[in-house]
């Protein structure tokens, strides 16, 4: 296959290999092979330098397809499986394939109906794609690796296009709604600081009590592909900290 360099709009470097997913791809213009020069309408530009976002490589298959390496997970490069990623300066009416070809599970949703997620800047709403357009197949070009293939077309030339494994729910946001819950100043929940990560980043407990009721013990797990599972303790969250759950 012939693959064309992929260059950084601001500075025109060309990437490395697959071996060299060091960081996510930022601002990536990926051109036809032999285009020189600022990058031109229907030049894709890729780009996951944002938090949750994860792309370390794009490959130019063709006009209308793309290969796309996702980035391992930091502490076990043998899990493959969240992306999160932007796409923009397409050409209204530009239909493309986009295969994530490293994944790292045998198994998958996708094989099931579960689609991927996207939203653009006019349309701000997550939309799950249609499940006809999503594929999930092992391919002997690529080590035998499993490939989610999902078709799009873009149909709004200014709009910046964001693709996700799922749901994304940021570090971010999650600090947001505790520090929301904090300033309600409810007597019957506490907020602790339990520790830091690895990364440095706050480790919280929340104690909600009422003697009258009985106790709830939440335990749950979680890892950057599953990042949509904060929603389920959060529904919980809030129901217990509503005023009906006192009485």
């Amino acid at each position: 296959m012939e693959e064309s360099a992929a260059r950084d709009v601001e500075t025109g470097s060309e990437t490395g290999g697959e071996d060299a997913l060091v960081g996510n791809v930022n601002k990536l213009a990926v051109s036809p092979p032999g285009h020189s020069g600022p990058p031109r309408k229907g030049h894709l530009v890729f780009d996951a330098c944002f938090e949750s976002g994860n792309l370390g490589r794009v490959d130019h298959i063709s006009e209308f397809e793309f290969d796309l390496f996702i980035r391992p997970d930091t502490c076990n490069p043998r899990f493959r499986v969240w992306f999160n990623f932007t796409v923009e300066n397409a050409r209204e009416t530009q239909r493309v394939i986009f295969n994530i070809v490293n994944f790292s599970k045998t198994k998958s949703l996708y094989r099931d109906g579960m689609s991927p997620v996207v939203k653009s800047t006019s349309r701000p709403k997550w939309q799950r794609l249609p499940a006809k357009n999503v594929y999930y197949y092992r391919c002997p070009d690529h080590r035998r690796n499993y490939i989610m293939s999902f078709a799009f077309c873009f149909d709004r030339e200014d709009d910046v296009y964001q693709f996700a494994y799922c749901y994304p729910y940021t570090y971010s946001r999650l600090q947001h709604y505790l520090a929301s819950l904090e300033r309600r100043n409810l007597p019957y929940l506490q907020r602790e600081q339990l520790g830091l990560s690895v990364q440095q980043r706050r480790l919280d407990l929340l104690t909600i009590t009422n003697t009258g009721k009985s106790m709830i013990d939440f335990s749950l797990t979680t890892s950057p592909p599953l990042k949509f599972s904060s929603t389920p303790p959060l529904g919980s969250q809030r129901k217990l900290c509503s005023p009906l759950m006192l009485f």
